[in-house]
């Protein structure tokens, strides 16, 4: 017998491992209680164990699991009906992952060009600190060299340019640009929102020059930031969406959305999926429409945000030392600090709450939709202790020093 885990070993995991939940609380398998604030990553966007996300997937379980998408999946037809009657989009494709999502709307913009006449369109303008998934695709997309590196030649077909440097986006564009892909927030680098005049320039400039806008809201998206998607709060609409982690409510579930003329090109076997859609995943994710289109979920997400914000505005001043700013939208937020975010990810473990590090110094706080205001003081009070701790180690490493 050996300790070695059969598992790759890709995950920096911690050593802790959860046997149950409920609410914004996990149980660990020690039965110490831990309050989960990253919500895996913004996927259980309804909390552990929602009751009626159970109850949905209990009773799909018992009648079918998978068919194909050589059949019609009526509860899939019915949660794109949803997912269009509430965006822009008048199409949907089902996925099992944001990766795929965003593969879909790259593919999809490709085509778009192509079947408007324009093959050699294809190129997509992406952005530096972006995150699009793990595939060979989305890492070229993401453009970071840690993602890269190691893989070969980066797929070709994507330029970078900074957020918010308009000069530099409009001199990327050139004859064979098909498309631009953007985060409204930047969750992977570190909880960056996208200004809405910049997005406006980008449905602008994309517009002047029959270019697809692609959001990616797998992150954003699905009520995170008090609307139901993030860039409805900008006023501006793009061509294209990608969805995952909250859609499915912690089960396995991606969406790309698109407009009828985006999507024009992807004609029968233009695309597909073999798990896509399944009737398993299409009851849970009509589920958690159904708690999000309740009457007022939303508008409490966003003054739920309201309040921890300012919760944490004030913790930000007591603790200057490393606490550098607070910044995101509704229960999308990140505390950038002046050390790295592993120093106060640990302590708040040590203080029983879960967090999530991200780059540029970031620890993201990303607790379930469904947060009560108990939990929120109870993580306050947590993350004040946990950075007193910091600081406490800062000065003693300071005194160490002189």
């Amino acid at each position: 017998m050996t300790d070695r885990s059969a598992l790759l070993p890709v995950f920096a995991r911690t050593d802790l491992s959860f046997e149950r939940g409920e609410g914004s609380w996990l149980v660990a398998d020690t039965g110490e209680r831990y309050l989960d604030f990253g919500a895996g990553i913004a996927v259980n966007a309804l909390g552990h164990a929602h009751p009626h996300l159970v109850e949905a997937l209990q009773q799909q379980a018992a009648k079918l699991w998978h068919t194909s998408n050589l059949y019609r999946i009526p509860e899939g037809e019915r949660l794109a009906s949803r997912l269009c009657a509430n965006s822009f989009a008048d199409v949907v494709f089902f996925a099992n992952s944001g990766a795929e999502a965003n593969e879909a709307a790259l593919k999809m913009a490709r085509k778009f060009q192509s079947a408007s006449g324009r093959p050699e369109r294809w190129r997509v303008i992406a952005f530096n600190g972006a995150f699009h998934g793990r595939t060979l695709a989305t890492i070229a997309a993401g453009g970071s060299p840690k993602h890269l590196e190691g893989f070969g030649p980066a797929v070709e077909g994507f330029d970078h340019v900074d957020v918010g440097n308009e000069a530099q986006l409009k001199a990327a564009i050139g004859p064979e640009t098909a498309a631009i892909i953007i985060e409204p927030i930047q969750g992977e680098s570190g909880v960056k929102p996208v200004a809405p005049s910049f997005l406006r320039f980008l449905r602008e400039i994309c517009d002047a020059n029959d270019l697809l806008l692609i959001f990616d809201e797998v992150q954003s998206g699905m009520g995170r930031t008090g609307h139901l998607f993030a860039h409805q709060g900008t006023g501006v609409e793009p061509d294209i969406m990608t969805l995952a982690k909250g859609i499915g409510g912690g089960f396995p579930l991606g969406a790309c959305l698109a407009t009828d003329r985006a999507a024009a090109g992807m004609t029968a076997g233009a695309h597909g999926s073999t798990f896509g859609g399944n009737p398993l995943a299409m009851a849970v994710g009509n589920a958690v429409m159904d708690v999000l289109l309740e009457d007022g979920f939303l508008a409490d997400v966003a003054q739920k945000g309201l309040v921890l914000k300012q919760k944490l505005a004030e913790l930000a001043d007591r603790h200057r030392g490393v606490v550098a700013e607070i910044r995101g939208e509704g229960l999308m937020l990140g505390v950038r600090c002046h050390v790295p975010p592993a120093e106060l990810v640990g302590a708040l473990l040590r203080q029983h709450v879960l967090t999530v590090p991200a780059g540029d110094n970031v620890v993201r706080l990303l607790p379930p939709l469904t947060i009560t205001a108990e939990d929120i003081d109870s993580a306050i009070g947590a993350l004040d202790a946990a950075l007193t701790e910091v600081e406490t180690a800062l000065a003693q490493g300071r005194s160490a020093a002189e």
